[in-house]
């Protein structure tokens, strides 16, 4: 017998605490209780449907319910649904890492699987430990950029920067050294773009002169920081940063979890400045959308580090219950094979066109100070006084409410603090970022009183 809404909308508030939410709140909230998906469409379990204007916090590749990825999936059902990577191996699996190697920045040979971002930004920083460990170097200390995000564990907190976040568990991480992340928006007024930028690759070079032989590695969110509200760096920033990294011998660690899988406009962000990592975290929109994946890919020069006798224990002691799921690489094999048989990345680029097309008005409204974006990647700053660039607090909720909102508007969006974010799928149709535009645009109107 199906459940009513307002049963399960009870049952919510008593058994589920939800991440990053406020539950005293929720319990007074509205909730929204999504039953289906189809294309860049949700439906509720009232029936209405409503634009996932996210990617289902950004996930969401082809669309919901894709046919090639749902018959992958119910075709590798039929067959085995997970076996260990531990003493064994798969086929969904092998094959998906050749992929993955196919596909990659040039350098990267080996993938390592585990099951969501921050376990691939974990064992990335456990490489780069045990690397230089192996290597006879102790190098303790990591350098991470001022508002960055790798995720909730312990050890991707500790490379994080966003003080709303990470303070209260300060006490449980491991030291960092940090350096400044050029926000095109957030900058000193007085600098022009490329000024920033060179001030803070100096500040970046000033550290490794100093501590360089203590550092195992660099990571960095290339191009835009997405959790700090689609932080975007001046161009060539990446690519100084890489140029440092090989200039004073540390490993460089990009974090692709957000940005890789066409998110930018290319397979991978770190192909805008051809950067080639050390280790790339990649998880979020590798299997479609359909099932939590991710993997760590590694250069030969780290992987050879690895090897030697049992005896010698230069093993990589790690490694995750579900760790290559046969389900989930099955899943990504497909949506891969999506982007190449569909061509996905080239007629992504017109989409994107329309959808910063489409946004140019909100440009006009007096408490929209920045749009930022990148590909299908879309940060609107909301801002109390425009020409001072003075926030609203955050005690104000704008974007909050602007989002609620949105829902009347038959939209889901995701608020990060004063920021509405933009994330669609990218199967999404023309017509369909047209109307999120608007959408975003009429919401901004009606709360912020344009």
């Amino acid at each position: 017998m199906r459940k009513t809404t307002q049963y399960l909308k009870s049952l919510d508030r008593k058994h589920v605490w939800h991440p990053f939410t406020q539950m005293k709140e929720w319990t007074s909230d509205e909730i929204l209780v999504v039953e289906e998906g189809r294309g860049a469409w949700l439906k509720d379990t009232d029936g209405k449907w409503y634009l996932d204007g996210i990617s289902s916090l950004w996930v969401t590749v082809h669309g919901h319910r894709c046919k090639e990825i749902d018959k992958a999936v119910k075709k590798q059902i039929g067959q085995i649904a997970h076996s260990t990577l531990l003493g064994l191996a798969n086929i969904p699996s092998i094959l998906l890492a050749k992929r993955l190697i196919e596909i990659s920045p040039r350098g990267l040979k080996k993938v390592f699987y585990s099951d969501a971002g921050a376990t691939s930004v974990e064992i990335a920083l456990k490489m780069a430990h045990q690397y230089w460990h192996l290597k006879g170097e102790n190098r303790p200390w990591f350098i991470k950029f001022s508002d960055a995000y790798h995720g909730d564990t312990i050890g991707s907190v500790s490379v994080g920067g966003i003080k709303m976040f990470h303070d209260i568990f300060s006490d449980l991480l491991f030291k960092t050294y940090r350096a400044p992340w050029p926000h095109t928006y957030w900058k000193p007024r007085n600098y022009s773009l490329n000024q920033w930028k060179n001030y803070c690759l100096t500040q970046l070079e000033e550290l490794l002169r100093k501590k360089a032989k203590t550092i195992a590695g660099l990571i960095t969110e290339p191009l835009i920081q997405g959790a700090s509200g689609m932080a975007t760096a001046p161009a060539g920033f990446l690519k100084g940063v890489e140029q440092l990294c090989r200039k004073y011998g540390v490993l460089l660690i990009v974090d692709e979890v957000a940005t890789g899988f066409g998110r930018t406009g290319k397979m991978f962000a770190c192909e805008w400045e051809h950067v080639r990592p050390d280790l790339m975290c990649v998880a979020k929109g590798l299997t479609g959308g359909y099932l939590p994946l991710a993997a760590t890919l590694a250069t030969d020069k780290i992987f050879r580090a690895y090897l030697g006798k049992y005896s010698e224990f230069k093993t990589f002691f790690h490694g995750h219950t579900y760790t290559g799921n046969p389900l989930g690489c099955s899943a990504a094999l497909a949506s891969l094979n999506l982007f190449k048989k569909k061509r996905i990345l080239e007629k992504l680029q017109k989409k994107i066109q329309t959808l910063q097309s489409a946004l140019l008005p909100l440009k006009d409204l007096s408490h929209v100070g920045d749009i930022r974006q990148k590909g299908f990647m879309v940060g609107i700053e909301l801002v109390e006084n425009k020409e001072k660039q003075v926030p609203f607090l955050l005690e104000e909720k704008m974007a909050i409410k602007v989002c609620r909102f949105a829902r009347t508007q038959n939209v889901i969006l995701r608020p990060l603090g004063n920021v509405v974010v933009l994330m669609p799928p990218l199967g999404i149709e023309k017509k369909d970022i047209l109307y999120l535009a608007n959408a975003v645009r009429e919401s901004i109107l009606k709360i912020t009183g344009n």
